[in-house]
């Protein structure tokens, strides 16, 4: 196992020592409860022989426990200021890599390789964004343990009935689990809302790929755009928002909502992940 470094400043010392404050625009509120910090790393499974890629390291209380604990830590900061500070605190450990760079500009699974895990206490306002980046990743991560806010962790791991384009998406390739809740009172500085750690599982193959064993895989383009139109008018029965956005005849949709065993007076949300694959069999040859 990799040496341990001495234990690190708090976040309160780096930001004086370095003349810093928390950028708003990046949604900057760093971690300081050390007890929630272990908690994200015993959540990650790591061994030595795990290669992580953390996003978003920011002053490195996180990182300094993934490097206790991986054999190969790569973390990716997009604030300019904090790169010297990070390739300061980290740069006598040889297993970690300080990247400068924005992680929506980046292929994961080109320089992390072919089995690695993320870690990451992602900022609010992206969060959306880079998870779908992350998990459509070619090879994505096996393992992602990311904080993101409460309410969007529940919206990812919703169930039918409260289902969303973000959790059919995210559902789509791993299967996700809330791990723990954090207290903003947990944060530096304190944010308005609570966070939650997801656990997300990807899947070897996207769910729907094969609903049966047998299908072929879907393309999965055409597949978000029934999802798509489907939720753009979260009040009307699927038969009418579909028929609409698709631009098909209501008794075509109605058709194969039906052979799909869905009731065409259903609203998205009430789908599941397996039910959306069947709609999109259905539609196959119609969109």
């Amino acid at each position: 196992m990799t040496n341990s470094a001495p234990k690190p400043p708090s976040i309160r010392e780096i930001l004086r020592a370095y003349d810093l404050d928390p950028k708003k625009s990046l949604g900057q509120n760093f971690l300081t409860d050390s007890a929630y910090l272990d908690r994200i790393v015993e959540t990650a499974d790591l061994t030595p022989q795990d290669a992580v890629l953390e996003v978003g390291p920011g002053l490195g209380a996180l990182t300094a426990r993934l490097a206790d604990r991986a054999g190969h830590v790569v973390a990716v900061e997009l604030d300019d200021r904090l790169i010297p500070v990070l390739r300061g605190m980290f740069g006598t450990r040889e297993h970690v890599e300080i990247v400068h760079g924005d992680i929506l500009a980046l292929d994961p699974g080109a320089f992390m390789g072919s089995f690695y895990k993320v870690v990451a206490n992602l900022p609010y306002y992206i969060t959306n964004a880079v998870v779908r980046h992350l998990l459509e990743a070619s090879p994505p991560p096996s393992l992602a343990v990311v904080m993101v806010q409460e309410e969007v962790a529940e919206r990812i791991c919703a169930e039918p009935g409260d289902m969303s384009i973000l959790s059919v998406s995210v559902q789509f390739y791993a299967e996700p689990s809330i791990a723990f809740r954090v207290p903003a009172s947990a944060f530096y500085p304190r944010p308005n809302v609570d966070s939650a750690v997801l656990r997300l599982e990807s899947r070897l193959h996207p769910a729907v790929a094969s609903v049966d064993g047998t299908a072929p895989a879907v393309d999965v383009k055409r597949f978000f755009t029934i999802v798509r139109v489907g939720f753009s008018q979260k009040r009307k029965q699927l038969r009418n928002s579909l028929s609409g956005g698709l631009h098909l005849p209501k008794e075509t949709v109605g058709a194969a909502l039906r052979a799909a065993g869905i009731e065409p007076s259903r609203r998205a949300q009430t789908l599941s992940l397996f039910e959306w694959a069947r709609l999109y069999r259905a539609l196959e040859h119609e969109t």
